[in-house]
């Protein structure tokens, strides 16, 4: 029986001493008034002190603003949303951001100014100005109201946690009191709107805040101070870590993860894991037991050259360029029939600057396991969207006619640039390595199956018609991406493999297979690898520069560019066995 040892709360090291992490409301509460005390004001002397509590979309303020009204009662307490545009006026701002499709919108270049009324903004900034007690001011663009505060807190959310509080109708999005709508079409607003716009007020943040609080757990609120928030990061971009992974069911999900990541066996399924996706995923910084629980993409924001290296940094600015994430459809369903968009498209309709090309590493198979890739010879366009069209009411396609279908094995690495009909079948555990805009799949036929929530999956037909290459056949298909590893070299116990990817992709594979030492190097890029074969490596520097990195089977974790050199070997158990990793890296092209 397979013992799981997979770590589903990796951390970073900070501080052995817990007490640097101030846990519950009252130590909270404390410190603020301890910092109020040593603190001198440039207000004017019969003015009384500010503290601004910035708030990321998805933060519960009223948790915030009950515990500071029982601790401070005789405070004045301001919320940034009394400054922001009517529902209406706001929703007519964002219109061409969000649109009316059901899941994709389009990259606001907006910053936090557009949420509110200039004239409600100037009248509560005058009446905090006139205030002399102690002053809060709360809430999202807090710090746009008031940007000279005496302390200013920075109430950061995970991505994650607030899909669940949309799910669970806690929360709305910014500005909007629509806590009742659908959470998909909440989670659109905030992957287009919201956290653009927060992303971009919290950069400049980040150098003034002197505190970070941590409400992701609802009444267990931690705050540390900036200089243990930019210690964490420190620590972080200057050694191998991991993300924080997290499971979602789905109607095609399967059941390997259950075992392997030793999740809830009561639960129906897990479809997906998004192992590496620093743009959802969260970083915990460990103090003592407890741990922080803050966005990684803070990391990216804060040490974008020396997490990402020079090129990488300079071709796609501080964004996580490279995803790992689970497709478990093991005893489960295929996945949905999908092409993703080209470049040119992305860019002219939904404004981002790179698309979502990607891959499948088949991290384990079943007998009967097969990818559906590219086009069958002769296919005629019209008839095949003709005939998708009509299983939107029939409920039947066949899909063996069109598409491409081929066995594949555990290892095997399936290539699949952007343009290409593509999905995974039943019975495949699918390490997708990828390019990061990941919501960007044009579904074209999802097997007549219902999403978990009751309702049909949007299928994206219209787009993806656009967007497939129809030349893209099976020849092509047998030539250009399946099936395409190369020996690159070896050594004493190990070998080196390219896997891919297309050379439409920016992303480049190699597998290392081991039983001794292998040396790796950054390149000045950052390293994306996963542990694909053996129980547990160890990830260590040969000049000794940080901690010996223990990994486990099937873990995902980055190797930041400023690492340099790093060797892998086998651990434990799995001393002098094979292991093998699969390691990503932005392609250097000079």
């Amino acid at each position: 029986m397979f013992q799981p040892n997979y770590d589903k709360y990796p951390s970073v090291h900070v501080s052995d001493r817990r007490d640097d992490c101030l846990t519950g409301w009252d130590t909270i509460c404390g410190e603020i008034e301890r910092q109020l005390q040593n603190t001198h004001s440039s207000r004017l002397p019969q003015k009384g002190k500010i503290v601004v509590i910035e708030c990321y979309q998805g933060v519960n303020e009223d948790e915030i603003t009950g515990a500071l009204r029982q601790y401070f009662p005789d405070a004045a307490l301001f919320l940034s949303s009394s400054a922001m545009k009517t529902e209406a006026e706001i929703d007519s701002f964002f219109y061409n951001d969000i649109t009316e499709d059901e899941v994709f919108g389009f990259m606001t270049r907006y910053n936090i100014d557009s949420y509110f009324d200039d004239d409600k903004t100037a009248l509560l900034r005058r009446k905090i100005n006139v205030c002399e007690g102690l002053t809060f001011v709360i809430g999202t663009g807090a710090a746009y109201l008031c940007d000279c505060p005496d302390v200013l807190i920075y109430a950061d959310m995970a991505r994650w946690e607030i899909q669940l509080r949309f799910r669970r109708n806690e929360v709305g999005n910014v500005g909007v009191r629509n806590k009742k709508e659908r959470a998909s079409l909440q989670y659109k607003r905030a992957f287009f709107v919201d956290w653009r716009i927060c992303d971009r007020f919290k950069k400049c943040l980040f150098a003034r805040m002197d505190y970070v609080l941590d409400t992701n757990v609802a009444g267990q609120p931690k705050m540390i101070a900036r200089k243990w928030f930019e210690k964490g990061l420190q620590n972080a971009v200057n050694q191998p870590f991991r993300v924080v992974p997290f499971f979602d069911p789905g109607p095609w999900g399967g059941q390997w993860m259950k075992a392997v990541c030793d999740l809830d066996k009561e639960t129906v399924n897990y479809a997906w894991c998004f192992d590496c996706v620093p743009e959802e995923n969260s970083l915990l910084l460990r103090f003592g037991e407890i741990t922080v629980e803050i966005p990684s993409i803070d990391l990216v924001f804060a040490h974008p050259h020396e997490l990402l290296g020079e090129a990488v940094h300079g071709r796609f600015g501080d964004e996580f360029p490279i995803r790992f994430d689970f497709l478990d459809t093991m005893q489960g369903g295929n996945l949905s029939l999908q092409v993703h968009p080209l470049t040119e498209y992305i860019q002219e309709k939904f404004g981002l600057h790179y698309t979502q090309d990607e891959s499948y590493y088949m991290l384990d198979t079943g007998d009967d396991a097969c990818v559906y890739l590219g086009l069958k010879e002769g296919v005629h366009p019209e008839e095949m969207l003709a005939c998708l069209r009509e299983a939107q009411t029939t409920g039947a396609f066949d899909a063996e006619r069109f598409v491409g279908k081929y066995p594949v094995g555990k290892h095997d690495h399936v290539l699949i640039p952007a343009g290409t009909v593509h999905c995974s079948g039943a019975n495949s555990m699918v390490l997708e390595i990828s390019a990061t805009p990941y919501i960007f799949t044009f579904k074209l036929w999802d097997w007549g199956r219902l999403g978990l929530d009751g309702r049909p999956r949007p299928i994206n037909i219209g787009h993806g018609e656009r967007n497939i290459q129809w030349n893209r056949t099976e020849s092509w298909v047998r030539r250009e991406i399946l099936h395409c590893v190369e020996p690159v070299a070896e050594g004493d116990g190990w070998r080196e493999e390219r896997t891919g990817l297309h050379e439409r992709e920016f992303i480049e594979t190699r597998r290392h297979w081991f039983t001794k030492p292998v040396l790796h190097h950054t390149g000045g890029g950052v390293n994306v690898l996963n542990l694909v074969e053996g129980r547990e490596a160890v990830v260590e520097s040969p000049s000794g520069v940080f901690e010996p990195f223990v990994v486990h089977y099937a873990e995902t974790f980055i190797v930041p560019a400023a690492v340099g050199e790093y060797l892998i070997r086998p651990f434990g158990e799995s001393d002098g066995k094979e292991c093998a990793t699969i390691k990503a890296y932005v392609r250097n092209n000079s």
